[in-house]
């Protein structure tokens, strides 16, 4: 009976450790989060697949799709057209608003970028056009978002 046990509670620990993989193991991430009424939207990127989570507005969404290369080509392109890298974050405090982080763990627009204290004016456009990038990608491959 021990034995059995034990047998369990590994195959539950296996389970749960492999289950947060998905949330360390990525390319690029999208994230949005907080707000009064706080969302939670999650894009992660790890090659060609996609993990897509969304928590609020009384929804709970998770699916996984594929991006063709032509799409990651595209967004990867957006970055670099947008210079991700040089966005300049303001450093202000800010509570209570939706905020967005975005992380690029690899090639040339390698770099970590939030809005959670607002960006500096003269970037603005820039992030909101890579921000449009990622909120595409879900529009286009996700159903009963917003």
């Amino acid at each position: 009976m021990n034995k059995l046990i034990g047998i369990f509670l590994l195959i539950m620990i296996t389970v749960s450790c492999n289950s947060q993989k998905v949330y360390s193991d990525f390319d690029i991430s999208y994230s949005k989060s907080g707000g009064y009424a706080p969302v939670y939207e999650n894009l992660l990127i790890k090659g060609n697949d996609v993990h897509y989570s969304f928590e609020g507005q009384k929804k709970k969404i998770k699916t996984t799709f594929k991006l063709t290369n032509e799409e990651i080509q595209n967004l990867n392109q957006v970055l670099t057209q947008n210079n991700f890298r040089h966005i300049a974050e303001d450093h202000k405090k800010i509570y209570d608003r939706v905020a967005v982080s975005i992380n690029v763990k690899n090639g040339e627009n390698s770099a970590n970028k939030t809005d959670a204290s607002m960006i500096i004016p003269q970037y603005q456009k820039n992030w909101d056009q890579v921000v449009n990038a990622f909120q595409d990608i879900i529009s286009k491959n996700v159903k009963n978002t917003q």
